[in-house]
């Protein structure tokens, strides 16, 4: 048995986790990156894509970004929580702004968008979420 890691492979890793942290970090500079052909729902070992960790993160514009090139809006992670449930956690108006207007769910996930703001307090998302 060979214990060796491939070398492209841990390029492939490093990679992908980069795309995450531009994600997570709210660079725009990830929206090139897809265009050029990164799978916009790629997802990371917990689930979670790049539309979910600028969603939990308060990035509204590479939110957009991503909608527009075509991000699943309402694909939860492992945990079954969704994007638009994460920026609800976070109450972001902005985010949830974005989210509904890319069409996002509210009743989605589990616990869904509607559910995380009203156990929170979060009345504005409430009332954003309808």
């Amino acid at each position: 048995m060979n214990d060796q890691t491939d070398p492209a492979d841990e390029q492939v890793v490093a990679l992908a986790q980069q795309i995450m942290d531009l994600a997570r970090g709210g660079d725009l500079a990830l929206l090139p990156v897809i265009d050029q052909g990164v799978p916009v729902d790629m997802q990371d070992a917990a689930g979670n894509t790049p539309i979910m960790l600028a969603a939990y993160h308060g990035h509204a514009e590479l939110v957009r970004g991503l909608a527009a090139r075509g991000a699943d809006v309402d694909l939860a992670n492992d945990r079954r929580q969704t994007p638009l449930a994460g920026a609800a956690f976070k109450g972001d108006t902005a985010v949830v702004q974005a989210l509904l207007d890319a069409g996002a769910d509210p009743a989605a996930g589990t616990p869904s968008a509607r559910d995380t703001a009203a156990y929170f307090g979060r009345q504005e998302i409430v009332d954003l979420l309808g």
